[in-house]
């Protein structure tokens, strides 16, 4: 395994100028040895540019990629010592199970006692063990995608092994015993894993630091927890979550805040001299309270669901143009409001967060 450490940028045209001309903006970042991280962000973000330039696919058009302190940007995946499983399938059909696993291997004159005992161990982990000797072709989509993951995992040398949405063709109820799978492997093998996703739930449930991206940024790098309670900028709060965190226009007064037309205690100092800034509270951390309670404002119901583990409440604070829409996520045990009931929601606590111009205020 290998630490990666990379200090780049890279526009897939001649001469970029402005932020849009790139596909990665200029960013510095490790991948510690033997760590599991997941590259998270909508399609289009440069995640696979990113995992791409990592395997030596693509050269950086600005900066270096290093393996342990050893520059590598001009080393293609091979000579980098890299392992990929993409999006879809990439087996032999007319191999079978066992001859797709022990590919790699026989290609790099590994002993075949050695090949026997590390493609039985891989497809246990998998649970392919009873279908070594069925051939690729015969087998669903899934079987072959748990092939083209055992292929990256087989190999006991490798720098890395780089996943680019490989649960894509996996049919859903399926996919979580993979992610599953996935952790244990890397809990038992100690591979460094670079895990590309565009679904949080895949990146919160596998890797220990996640990566998130945006219009070519990696905005934070953090664990589930630290996305969650302290997104740094606002797409992660509004990108993690279900639903994503609520934001509102607020503003000091000089001595407060002002939210939605209601004068609140200032959380900091710093935040009462502001002009204007953007409070940010996850629909979990929005209670019922009651009414002119401190960190309070009034709002009315415009809808209510019935989400079966919980009640996700819409409601509007403010009128007019400071009129906003904030969620929340209550017990089925409280109280639900009716549509159209007058509230008050609790919205400044220890879990809120404030930001100025899309940065998280320390």
């Amino acid at each position: 395994m290998a630490r990666i450490s990379l200090d780049l940028a890279h526009s897939y045209r001649p001469n970029p100028q402005r932020d849009e001309d790139f596909a990665l903006l200029p960013l510095k970042m490790t991948f510690e040895d033997g760590g599991a991280y997941a590259l998270l962000g909508p399609s289009g973000c440069g995640k696979t540019t990113l995992l791409n330039t990592v395997s030596g696919l693509v050269t950086p058009s600005q900066g270096s990629v290093s393996y342990d302190g050893r520059d590598v940007t001009g080393l293609s995946p091979q000579q980098r010592n890299i392992a990929q499983v993409f999006q879809f399938p990439v087996i032999y059909d007319t191999m079978t199970v066992a001859e797709n696993l022990a590919f790699p291997l026989r290609n790099r004159g590994v002993p075949a006692d050695r090949i026997k005992q590390r493609v039985g161990q891989i497809a246990e982990m998998l649970e392919m063990s009873d279908q070594l000797n069925m051939r690729a072709a015969g087998l669903a989509a899934d079987a072959k995608q748990k092939i083209s993951l055992g292929r990256g995992l087989v190999r006991e040398d490798v720098s890395a092994v780089l996943f680019d949405e490989p649960l894509t063709v996996i049919d859903p109820h399926l996919k979580w015993q993979l992610r599953r799978k996935l952790k244990q492997i890397h809990h038992e093998l100690k591979l460094t894993l670079i895990y590309v996703t565009h679904d949080q739930v895949e990146a919160l449930t596998f890797a220990e630091e996640i990566v998130v991206m945006t219009r070519g940024r990696a905005v934070q790098i953090g664990s589930a927890s630290d996305l969650f309670e302290r997104p740094r900028h606002t797409f992660v709060g509004n990108f993690i979550g279900s639903p994503g965190m609520n934001f509102l226009p607020a503003r000091g007064t000089g001595t407060g805040i002002e939210i939605a037309g209601r004068t609140l205690a200032a959380p900091t100092p710093e935040l009462a001299g502001l002009a204007e800034f953007t409070l940010g509270v996850r629909p979990e951390y929005v209670e019922l309270a009651a009414e002119n309670a401190p960190g309070a404002v009034p709002a009315v119901v415009t809808q209510a669901q019935d989400i079966g583990t919980y009640w996700l409440i819409t409601a509007q604070v403010g009128s007019g143009t400071n009129a906003s829409a904030i969620r929340a996520r209550l017990s089925p045990d409280e109280r639900i409001p009716a549509v159209g009931a007058h509230v008050w929601l609790s919205i400044v606590d220890t879990h809120t967060c404030f930001y100025l111009n899309e940065e998280l205020i320390a």
